[in-house]
């Protein structure tokens, strides 16, 4: 079994058992556990679980992985969705853009195209999309999170209730099994919910890391999409949700 292969198992046997210990993973996926050791380690780095004494249990439902840590995560997927999404925003459009590392590429693959319009939250973003002279970058006001430059709070959202735009782009933490968005910051979840009310397309740009992942906020719905651009197929139980909502999938 692969190492990709067995990261995978072990994710899936933690989702249905939780807390599970390293003899058991051994056991179950016939391996060393010095082998365990090193797949849960590299794996809780990456904020995929949370490592214990022992053994490893579900990642926070509280707390995010720290940003850094997240703009270097699965960059190679993250670079694919972004330029499908790109490729789907027509030039001389208007469009909404949130906080997020995927959405930070997504940012730098907008700039092959011409006379767009955006509205964001995210300082990186702003700073990226206003190296083109042609873009118009309006920033959202509001109080700035030193950890990511994503700026939040009431004057953030009721900014973003003042435009209606062709396209909103939003990112998300974790997508559950019923399609639920789901988001560690009420007050982030808050400007995202705007963004979807006043986007006349939305577009979901999320990796597979984020399928089945918790987290204790809810944004809202898979079917309030109108687009998920992921790299991997998400769980039978999704794509026929997406099919009755009518939510378009690429896979990237």
């Amino acid at each position: 079994m692969s190492q990709t292969l067995r990261q995978s198992k072990i994710i899936d046997l933690i989702k249905q058992k939780g807390y599970l210990t390293i003899d058991e993973l051994v056991a179950e996926l016939d391996v060393t556990p010095q082998t365990i050791r090193r797949d849960l380690n590299q794996m809780a780095k990456r904020g995929e679980i949370e490592r214990h004494h022992g053994g490893a249990g579900p990642a926070s439902s509280t707390e995010n992985t720290e940003y850094q840590t997240r703009k270097i995560q699965y960059h190679a997927e993250k670079q694919r969705i972004a330029q499908q999404v790109a490729a789907h925003i027509p030039d001389h459009s208007s469009l909404f853009i949130n906080i997020g590392t995927t959405n930070e590429t997504i940012a730098q693959a907008l700039l092959e195209r011409k006379g767009l319009k955006v509205v964001t939250n995210n300082l990186i973003v702003a700073s990226i999309l206003s190296a083109k002279p042609d873009f118009t970058v309006i920033i959202a006001g509001g109080e700035v999170r030193s950890r990511d430059g994503g700026i939040v709070g009431e004057a953030t959202r009721d900014f973003v209730h003042q435009f209606k735009l062709d396209y909103g782009i939003i990112g998300i933490s974790g997508i559950d099994d019923e399609g639920s968005l789901l988001d560690f910051d009420y007050q982030e979840v808050r400007i995202a919910q705007a963004i979807i009310a006043n986007s006349r397309y939305v577009y979901l740009a999320a990796d597979h890391s984020k399928f089945g992942r918790s987290a204790m906020v809810r944004l809202g719905n898979l079917e309030q999409c109108s687009a998920l651009f992921t790299d991997q197929k998400p769980s039978d139980k999704l794509t026929t949700l997406m099919e009755q909502a009518q939510v378009q999938l690429y896979l990237c």
